[in-house]
């Protein structure tokens, strides 16, 4: 009994050692991938800080200000909101804008896409944590849910947030590099400088931009590596400079320097925050990339080596101009290293550039992807990179759009000045909308007290309020470039997201009865072809308008007719147990069913072949599963009854029945069947798709059963057509202006510009079947 109680404290201590490495190895690959942006900031904020507004004097109160301003910044803002709050709002391990605004969704009534369905709760990844809820809680819930105009509102904060992020991804890279790149100036004459570096930034941009269709994965292992060498340089740079220039800068963390800062610099002081605030870029990457890693191993590498390091380089810096008053106009954090190693310091400095700007492009690649998931941008190619780690993905058209203005700002800034103004505008405004989305989540999500919610948004809003106005105040000196890009990203967005809502809402009142489909026979004419149809429709219930016109110009159908809704829920992942549910559509004769395909916002969606093979494989399991339950079968005769079942492979066993609710927004009555993993009896039958002549031993009526087997694998054998709608959208006569110009101008433009759904779709041409569609919305 004793040798037993020790084997279990071995294996227990075994356990912990394993977990403990895990933690250690993650937290050093976030190294490459969270804080490259971060921890090349030390390059650029004293040259930044000191550009215009103040000056350096021999009394130090200006460097000291500056100083325990940097350092009570990165101590209140990424290390107590980012690591010790923000990182727990995770959406099933997934950090970002989108993550905050999906949780929100999900605990309250105000998301704007229309096509919720009841059956969506059920997933395992929804994650409902509704414990009894307090009444102030619940009166925000209800006043949030109730006007449709914070519903707007919430999402256009979201996309607002998204599209700084996208303007970070422009920013950072230039600032990052440009600034790296800058070193060059203590080694060579100033006509030779002006003519390099801006060369030399605009060719490592191209270099780094041009590479990104290789993928994280093939250039990933140096990143952690180098980052870690940087660190530790910046770091040991900042102990050598504090030791031998001034020991005792350790005094300037007080907050009274703070004081004495904007007591002597007053208004300048206020305006050149917008210098300080670089301090925490790329602060957001590590709620952003959360779902890479773990909460633990993001909280162990910024608390035990990021922070340190980064505080160690800004007294280093410190330390050093205190005792060199005549660099006034000269402030550069290259003039702080030791002439000696000032090569090697600036070759690192530029690869740590390359690897933060790498991981804030991979950023901006990854949250276009959610918005597009969203439908709140146009689609564009996404390119997945690597075959066995998720979430590497590449843009074509974004890479080479952001390379373009990544060239421009460089030629047309020419100055870390206003570079840093542009990008520190970017960086807060994303902050602010993280801190009122995490907030609403305090509230709605954890159920905490809104007096709780309303003291972290005070607190931290206004800190990040105050930098944000020394920011907007520099806006013709390089702060409206994010502004503008805002504006614009967001209008696009915006009225992509619109004219999607008005198709859906469209679709939906134009639908056809199901009535009108069991009409359909040869007294009309109409003939039934072989193979199967695959009718792709937005709508979750009822015929779509689309399949009406296509038929009545082409009175024949397939054999088998199968109406396919792929939509995304808002959860990040949707377990491939739990992606389809299936159902029919009128009685059993009629071969026509609904496959209802969910997807979360960061899933990869299949290609046409894997799609179509597996999609009539669920058929085939739905067909066995709902001849063995005939009494659930759905009523022919009404159109939003369709019962469905949730279909998944029988290897995995996290789906669960849902329960039919009597009152759904505009959606079908989804009634839950058990899934074939909780019933043996199903599990038992559960084969890849064909026909077994040892079925016929079974008790259940085999024989229609069969016959409908047989004709779905003819049908497949016979080829597969896919009916997709080309759509076009005019507003209705009588709208505004507005409304006429973001639709009949700006939408169509950006419709007819962007990837359509049969190439999104991977639909080969000669499978292909369109039937236009005009819109009046």
């Amino acid at each position: 009994m004793r040798s037993m109680d020790l084997e279990d404290k071995k294996l227990s201590g075994n356990a912990k050692k394993d977990t403990w490495r895990t933690k250690l190895v993650l937290a050093y690959q976030s190294l490459g991938v969270v804080y490259g942006d971060l921890s090349i900031s030390p390059i650029y904020v004293y040259k930044s800080t000191f550009a215009d507004d103040i000056h350096h004097s021999e009394t130090n109160e200006e460097i000291f200000g500056v100083l325990s301003f940097v350092f009570w910044t990165l101590t209140l803002v990424p290390l107590f909101k980012y690591v010790f709050i923000v990182l727990r709002a995770d959406d099933n391990g997934e950090g970002g804008t989108f993550a905050l605004y999906s949780s929100i969704c999900r605990h309250a009534k105000v998301s704007l896409v229309p096509n919720r369905q009841i059956a969506d709760e059920s997933l395992s990844t929804y994650k409902l944590k509704q414990p009894p809820e307090g009444e102030n809680s619940s009166k925000v819930k209800m006043l949030l849910e109730k006007h449709k105009t914070l519903h707007t509102a919430l999402l256009i904060l979201v996309l607002l947030g998204t599209c700084m992020v996208i303007g970070d991804g422009l920013l950072t890279p230039t600032i990052s590099v440009f600034t790296a790149v800058s070193g060059l100036e203590l080694s060579m004459s100033k006509e030779h400088h002006e003519y390099a570096v801006i060369p030399i930034t605009c060719f490592i941009l191209v270099c780094l931009f041009a590479l990104q269709h290789y993928g994280t994965h093939r250039l990933g292992p140096v990143f952690a590596p180098i980052v870690l060498l940087w660190l530790l340089c910046i770091s040991g740079l900042g102990l050598y400079n504090i030791f031998r220039w001034d020991p005792h800068v350790y005094k300037a963390l007080s907050p009274y320097y703070m004081y004495k800062f904007l007591k002597k610099t007053k208004k300048r002081g206020w305006m050149s925050l917008g210098g300080i605030l670089l301090c925490i870029t790329g602060s957001e990457a590590m709620f952003a990339d959360l779902g890479h890693f773990t909460y633990s191993a993001i909280q162990i590498a910024f608390t035990f080596l990021v922070y340190p390091a980064l505080i160690l380089a800004y007294m280093g810096q410190a330390a050093y101009f205190s005792k060199h008053h005549q660099m006034t106009h000269a402030i550069s954090y290259y003039v702080s290293v030791p002439e000696i190693v000032r090569w090697p310091v600036l070759v690192l400095a530029i690869l740590a550039s390359v690897v933060g700007s790498q991981s804030i492009i991979s950023g901006t690649f990854s949250i276009i992807n959610q918005s597009q998931s969203l439908g709140c941008f146009p689609r564009v190619k996404v390119v997945h990179t690597s075959d066995n780690k998720h979430g590497q993905i590449y843009i074509p058209e974004i890479n080479w759009i952001l390379m373009i203005l990544c060239i421009a700002v460089t030629t047309g800034f020419r100055d870390t000045k206003h570079m840093g103004n542009a990008s520190g505008l970017a960086v807060m405004a994303v902050m602010l909308v993280t801190t009122c989305l995490t907030s609403l989540v305090i509230i709605l999500c954890w159920h905490k007290p809104p007096i709780l919610a309303l003291c972290f948004l005070l607190f931290f809003g206004s800190i990040e309020l105050l930098y944000f106005s020394a920011s907007l105040v520099k806006f013709r000196e390089g702060a409206w470039l994010p502004l503008l890009l805002a504006l614009f990203l967001v209008t696009i967005m915006f009225v992509w997201h619109y004219a999607t809502t008005k198709k859906y809402e469209y679709d939906l009142q134009n639908k056809v009865s199901l009535e009108w489909l069991l009409a359909l026979g040869p007294s009309l004419g109409m003939s039934r072809v072989p193979g199967i149809g695959l009718v792709f429709t937005d709508l979750t219930s009822g015929i779509p308008a689309n399949f009406s016109r296509f038929v009545t110009n082409l009175p024949a159908f397939h054999r088998i007719l199968v109406f396919v809704c792929v939509k995304v829920v808002p959860v990040p992942f949707v377990p491939p147990s739990e992606r389809y549910l299936m159902g029919r559509v009128g009685p059993v004769n009629l071969r026509s069913y609904r496959c209802i395909v969910r997807y979360g916002y960061r899933d990869v969606h299949q290609d046409v072949d894997s799609f179509e093979s597996e999609l009539v494989n669920r058929i085939a399991d739905f067909i066995r599963y709902d001849w063995c339950h005939p009494e659930l079968s759905s009523d022919p005769g009404n159109e939003d009854d369709d019962r469905l079942a949730v279909i998944g492979h029988s290897d995995l066993a996290t789906s669960r029945p849902f329960k039919s609710e009597e009152s759904i927004q505009q959606v079908s009555v989804s009634v839950g069947f058990p899934t074939i993993e909780n019933d043996p009896q199903l599990r038992k039958r559960r084969v890849t798709f064909a026909i077994d002549d040892d079925q016929n031993d079974s008790d259940d009526p085999k024989d229609e059963q069969m016959r409908e087997l047989h004709d779905l694998l003819d049908a497949q054998e016979s080829g597969t057509a896919f009916i997709l709608g080309h759509s076009h959208v005019k507003a209705k006569q009588g709208s505004s202006v507005f409304k006429r110009l973001a639709i009949d101008l700006a939408y169509n433009f950006l419709r007819r510009n962007c990837r359509g759904p049969d190439v999104v779709l991977k639909v080969p041409p000669s499978s292909l079947l369109e039937v236009g569609m005009v819109y009046v919305v």
